[in-house]
């Protein structure tokens, strides 16, 4: 028999560095889990990934227990870390952050071919190529 799910929760922490204080304690308190378990946990697997902001999502049962999924850290972290620069730009038709290869490109459209709602190789590039344009990325 399978137990009920009551609730799922989306939540984005730094790898390997969650700490029961806030967001994870006001987003995880109402729900009534245990959550230095669940920081414990998460803590352990993301602990190779430092460095990374990384989406877990979260299923809430009706007794209590949870599990979680962990996704891919975003592509606008990806792509920042690739053009080697702290911030997208905040005007960005007239000015540019910085610059990635399409090498680097279809690295990062690899690496987040799971998460993304792409059916191709050259699709999740166009994806990801979409967020580089928005945050004033050049591809080369």
């Amino acid at each position: 028999m399978a137990k009920k799910v009551t609730r799922m929760l989306k939540i984005q922490l730094p790898a390997g560095k969650a700490t029961p204080a806030p967001p994870v304690g006001t987003a995880l308190g109402p729900t009534g889990i245990n959550i230095g378990e669940f920081v414990n946990q998460f803590n352990t697997q993301t602990r190779e990934m430092m460095g990374n902001i990384i989406p877990a999502v979260i299923t809430i049962y009706e007794d209590r227990s949870f599990t979680f999924i962990l996704k891919k850290p975003p592509a606008s972290q990806l792509l920042l870390k690739a053009a080697g620069v702290e911030k997208g730009s905040g005007k960005v038709p007239t000015e540019k952050a910085g610059k990635i290869t399409k090498a680097q490109l279809a690295d990062i459209a690899k690496n987040k071919m799971e998460d993304l709602n792409a059916n191709s190789q050259l699709a999740a590039e166009r994806v990801i190529a979409g967020t580089a344009r928005s945050m004033g990325i050049d591809v080369a």
